[in-house]
């Protein structure tokens, strides 16, 4: 984010620091109000970021120089990288998907005999490869759920464990996955190389997923094994021969390929695969429509599932600027200089403090990564001389935690809908929502970051 050299090149704004705080209060109280409404997403968001910018225009003294910060704002060479990535990450994930990744895992899930604990880690592993694969959450928690949830139950598993193995599997590839919107949100806003995120991040993820996965072998079993009915589902293995896609989008990321060509790898990889094993033909991927307005195939669709969340990020980028030229976010930052930040060590706990306060009232996690990222992680971890990516995984998995374990979220949102689902289709009792408060996962990556800040495990600084 572009920022004021002195106090007196700051946008001045009616009532001082109160008028420029009017574009947050809007954008928040929007937010918290979908979000409590179960409401939320990136798409009924937009007209919470339009509001902000609208009202935020009445409390500026210079009107003009107010439409120049949201602009500025808009046109953020941060922003335009993260834009592009998406832009490829989302047609690389329905690639994944309609490539048969689903089929692939649920056969693998499906066809080793195990249960009751033993599948419950299984559901966590399939749940895990296959949100590295795709970079959602909310998709896997879609994906897998109707299937791997009622077999799991069928074979003895703990239905509160085994739900939440879903949910902690979908938690760990938004927190991994290079294609994920939240690892490519913290990675281009800390201006971090995706190699040194995905290498550095890699024992954090992993040491919570271990310490989930014990959790899920002691407590994932219990119940009783009863016939698996018929599926409504034809489980193919060839899918599985697309994780190799996801091999070619990670190594090509840590050799240090630029995010966008390693996605652009992924894809064709993706794409070979699937019209090889014959689950998509080319005509799927791209091809004239059969009548006009029709759909061009995967790649447009692809495409389309990631516009609301690029139009939502524009807009917050430009919220966020305001906020920047307004003085506010400095006069947070020495705040918190001189009254709870003085070491390092308090640095980084700032910086996960501040990530999970402000992904509690938003219910998707990358905007609340662009809300903080920018203005308030960057310069406080810059000051104490932390390394882009070490500031970029605490504020990822930071952002990973609390969120997915609070109801209002989309992801739990989602996950929960679709295991009511799943339940009813074959006579099962669902587990209440409050289920997701147990999520092991995210409550193991919490104690995994706090662990690192406070003894400096895994930190990075920057080089002299």
């Amino acid at each position: 984010m572009e920022q004021k050299k002195s106090e007196n090149e700051f946008l001045p704004m009616y009532g001082g620091i109160f008028g420029g705080m009017v574009p947050l209060v809007v954008l928040i109280l929007g937010l918290v109000w979908l979000s409590v409404a179960e409401r939320g997403g990136t798409k009924p968001f937009w007209a919470c970021a339009w509001l902000a910018v609208v009202a935020g225009l009445f409390f500026a003294k210079n009107k003009t120089e107010y439409c120049q910060a949201t602009m500025r704002g808009i046109g953020n060479d941060t922003g335009i990288v993260i834009v592009t990535a998406w832009l490829f990450a989302g047609v690389f994930g329905k690639l994944m998907a309609a490539g048969g990744l689903v089929d692939g895992l649920l056969w693998l899930g499906m066809s080793t005999g195990a249960n009751g604990s033993i599948f419950t880690i299984l559901v966590f592993i399939i749940a895990m490869l296959f949100s590295l694969g795709t970079g959602t959450s909310t998709g896997t928690c879609i994906s897998l759920t109707p299937v791997l949830y009622p077999a799991g139950v069928f074979l003895g598993c703990d239905p509160i464990l085994l739900g939440t193995a879903i949910l902690s599997g979908a938690a760990f590839g938004d927190n991994l996955a290079p294609i994920s919107d939240t690892t490519i949100v913290s990675a281009y806003t800390q201006e971090a190389e995706m190699k040194d995120v995905v290498r550095s991040r890699f024992p954090l993820a992993m040491s919570a997923a271990l310490i989930a996965g014990v959790i899920f072998l002691i407590f994932g079993g219990g119940g009783e094994v009863r016939v698996v009915p018929e599926m409504h589902t034809t489980l193919e293995p060839k899918g599985i021969f697309l994780l190799f896609a996801v091999i070619v989008v990670v190594v090509s990321a840590l050799l240090g390929r630029h995010i966008i060509e390693s996605l652009i790898y992924g894809n064709v990889t993706a794409a070979i695969i699937s019209v090889a094993i014959g689950t998509l033909s080319i005509q799927d991927i791209f091809g004239i429509p059969t009548e006009s307005g029709g759909s061009t195939g995967i790649i447009q669709a692809g495409i389309e599932g990631v516009v609301g969340a690029i139009i939502f990020a524009i807009l917050i980028l430009a919220v966020t600027q305001i906020l920047v030229e307004c003085g506010i976010l400095i006069k947070i930052l020495d705040f918190a200089n001189k009254s709870i930040v003085a070491s390092v060590r308090q640095a980084e706990l700032f910086i996960i403090g501040v990530t999970v306060i402000a992904s509690i009232p938003i219910s998707a996690n990358a905007p609340a990564e662009l809300l903080v990222g920018p203005s308030l992680v960057k310069p406080i971890g810059e000051k104490f001389g932390l390394a882009p990516a070490r500031r970029a995984n605490l504020m990822d998995c930071a952002v990973c935690t609390i969120f997915f374990i609070l109801p209002w979220h989309i992801a739990v949102a989602v996950w929960y809908s679709a295991l009511v689902t799943a339940s009813n289709t074959y006579g099962l009792t669902p587990p209440p929502i409050s289920a997701a408060l147990i999520n092991p996962y995210s409550w193991a990556l919490f104690v995994v970051i706090i662990f690192s800040a406070i003894t400096g495990w895994n930190r990075k600084m920057i080089a002299k």
